[in-house]
């Protein structure tokens, strides 16, 4: 009995396949999918008999995402099919590494996707290669590939791996394999284990306040798919021993993100105090920026941040400011990211009018971008500009800065707030910043101060107290950038 080399295993099947023709009862294919919401992912799947047709309207049901079928520019007829005759089309194609079947369209749209779910039936163990071709014909470096197989019988083995090299600049998930009656809750479990951020820009800015704890800041999670503690400490201005004493006492204090750069003349400070400290590497977030002076050879002023930290990876590299050749620099982060080097981008002084230029220019989208923002320059443009964009908003200099900052902790709308709530005023900025969904840096040496400073997650502003100090806003830079 002939066997179809799309039936849910590899392996011959005792009764008659079914025919290619689409199951007139499923759902209609989406040929040209569109954002549904909020939800930035895409479920990309080629399916022969519908198998992989099933299970890919599964997850799109719980991801809340649309879907898009692959299709052959020439339709694969039964005789395609044949497994027992070796001249068949399929298994012409199966057998030739370079074999690349023609698709007939591309889903449109797909830069506003971050995580694709990539579905296919197993051919033999491993997968078509019109998923290959899929693969080779689309930019998805930045993105998060989720293979997933059907099969009756037969493992994912390494048909999910041997995909890899075909978009070497995603992230890739491990495949999963469903038979093709898998349920609905099975498929819930295994995205829910993902932790994929399915929703987009709404965490971006809007925080998990609650889960918080004196000593213990709750994460945020990046559009790269990392989470980045909300708390960090600054490092500028701290220099060698005072550098490396402040960051193991913030890492006894609870802190767990460091922010330090090339002009800070400290990231080997930094990856000594980390070193020093005791705590796993893996716990900790560190930040390092690359200066306009080596936006030219950007390869290698990364290579020299990784060797002056000494921390095996970046766990985030900023652009410091806007300049000559920066977009390349941020290209030759893509590239250190697709490497191993660095785990997320971002950028440092944009505003509106400088992300508008830039984003285009660029594959992978920002994850973070770092600006002055306190009571006295608040930005209320800016945030939610980048919080539409899925962009993480940190402050710098957010108790005022240098020269300002005694003026700030003085102001009486402040000191009353921090007064109701038995707090110090600069507890209360920080926890106004948190409320208006701007993560933030501030710098310290002293271990008070920074105990104080991750010592917010114990009281609430009201909106009242919020509104107030929003009322304070001057649009007054304290810095020139």
């Amino acid at each position: 009995m002939m066997s179809s080399a799309c039936s849910p295993s590899d392996e011959a099947v005792k009764t008659e396949p079914p025919t290619p023709a689409p199951n007139p009862n499923s759902a209609p294919d989406n040929p040209n999918p569109q954002l549904d919401g909020d939800r930035r992912a895409l479920v990309v799947y080629f399916s022969c008999t519908n198998t992989t047709k099933g299970i890919a309207d599964r997850i799109a049901s719980v991801a809340g995402s649309s879907t898009y079928r692959i299709k052959p520019e020439t339709p694969y007829t039964y005789n395609d099919l044949d497994y027992n005759n070796s001249s068949s089309r399929a298994n012409r194609e199966q057998n030739d590494t370079s074999a690349r079947p023609t698709i007939a369209g591309t889903p449109e749209n797909l830069s506003n996707y971050d995580v694709i779910f990539l579905g296919y039936p197993i051919w033999w163990g491993k997968a078509p290669k019109i998923i290959f071709t899929f693969l080779e014909s689309q930019n998805l470096a930045g993105k998060t590939i989720v293979p997933f197989c059907t099969s009756h019988s037969s493992g994912l083995g390494t048909s999910d791996t041997e995909l890899h090299s075909s978009a070497s600049q995603a992230e890739w998930k491990d495949g999963r394999r469903f038979s093709g009656d898998e349920s609905e809750a099975t498929v819930k479990d295994w995205i829910e284990g993902l932790k994929l951020n399915l929703n987009g820009n709404s965490d971006v800015g809007s925080f998990n306040l609650a889960a918080g704890a004196n000593g213990n800041a709750p994460t945020v999670r990046l559009n790269s798919g990392y989470d980045m503690p909300i708390v960090g400490l600054g490092t500028y201005s701290l220099l060698g021993d005072v550098c490396v004493n402040s960051i193991i006492a913030a890492l006894q204090r609870g802190f767990r993100k460091f922010d330090t750069a090339y002009m800070y003349d400290n990231e080997e400070s930094v990856g000594e105090g980390i070193r020093r400290s005791g705590v796993p590497r893996e716990e900790i977030f560190v930040c390092t920026k690359l200066y306009p002076n080596q936006y030219a050879d950007a390869e290698n002023a990364i290579d020299k941040a990784l060797r002056k930290l000494d921390i095996g990876y970046i766990d985030l590299m900023l652009l410091h400011h806007p300049g000559a050749n920066d977009v390349a620099a941020y290209k030759a982060m893509e590239k250190a990211a697709a490497e191993g080097k660095i785990r997320s981008l971002g950028l440092s002084n944009y505003y509106i009018k400088e992300m508008n230029g830039f984003l285009p220019e660029v594959t992978i989208k920002p994850a973070l971008v770092q600006n002055e923002i306190h009571p006295f320059y608040q930005e209320n443009d800016v945030i939610p500009y980048m919080h539409e964009q899925g962009i993480v908003v940190e402050a710098w200099y957010p108790l005022g800065g240098r020269g300002h900052t005694a003026e700030m902790l003085s102001n009486k709308t402040i000191n009353r707030i921090a007064k109701a709530h038995g707090k110090s005023p600069a507890q209360v900025i920080l926890r106004w910043n948190l409320q208006k969904g701007v993560v933030f840096i501030p710098g310290s040496s002293n271990p008070d101060h920074i105990e104080e400073n991750i010592s917010i997650f114990d009281f609430e502003i009201t909106d009242e107290e919020m509104a107030a100090i929003n009322a304070l806003d001057r649009n007054e830079k304290h810095d020139w950038y």
